[in-house]
């Protein structure tokens, strides 16, 4: 007969489980649902369109994502199209993203909350890489060419950068998310509203406060569009 502190292993073990199998989105429970934008309930996600109202154009959207994009000041554009563009997205665990790179621009590093993301290079060249958590903080990294893939696990800081100083890059971006999420990490620290002490900043990167205050001072620009 199983000992009492087996039976609490067994649980702990299924409850773990059980929280990781409902971590990401959450799958259907039927063929589609369409988000309604406008419904006043509140969901994680969006509450369903009645099917009868449902037509082709709740799944399609004139992204025109073969046309280049304006980059910004650190040299990058991220075109998301999730499930704000596309509200037939809505429990379907996926979305999308044109990403633009000048000559020697980066999309600095982030992280998305709740996504997983396979990049695929269509031009040019990348220098890309994630790092994962405490306490190893370990740096993955590639050059990427025209064709290649890379996977960036959902969570980690990753970046990507074009190395090629005369020549744009582009890539198209998967996410397992209908709503990824972005967190830059410059912005979030330094860019924060209202912004973090600066005397916590400086203790965390072992700084001078004037540091601190010169980089909170800075405008910190949003790449995703």
């Amino acid at each position: 007969m199983a000992s009492p502190s087996s039976f609490c292993l067994l649980a702990a073990l299924l409850a773990l489980l059980s929280w990781q199998a409902t971590a990401s989105d959450p799958s259907p429970l039927q063929d589609f649902c369409v988000a309604d934008m406008h419904s006043p309930v509140r969901v994680n996600g969006f509450p369903c369109l009645n099917p009868m109202d449902v037509n082709a154009d709740h799944f399609f959207k004139a992204a025109k994502l073969d046309t280049p994009r304006k980059t910004n000041k650190v040299g990058s554009n991220v075109t998301l199209i999730n499930v704000m563009q596309i509200p037939g997205l809505n429990t379907l665990g996926i979305s999308i993203a044109r990403i633009d790179y000048a000559p020697l621009g980066q999309n600095p590093p982030h992280t998305h909350p709740r996504a997983t993301e396979i990049l695929t290079v269509l031009e040019g060249t990348l220098y890309v890489g994630f790092v994962t958590s405490n306490p190893n903080n370990t740096l993955f990294s590639k050059v990427l060419n025209k064709g290649d893939v890379f996977v960036f696990p959902e969570g980690l800081i990753h970046f990507q950068f074009n190395p090629n100083p005369h020549q744009p890059a582009v890539a198209i971006a998967a996410l397992s998310s209908q709503n990824p999420g972005a967190i830059t990490i410059a912005n979030a620290v330094f860019g924060s509203k209202p912004p973090i002490s600066d005397e916590v900043l400086a203790k965390a990167f072992q700084v001078e406060k004037g540091t601190i205050d010169w980089l909170q001072a800075q405008f910190w620009e949003n790449n995703h569009y």
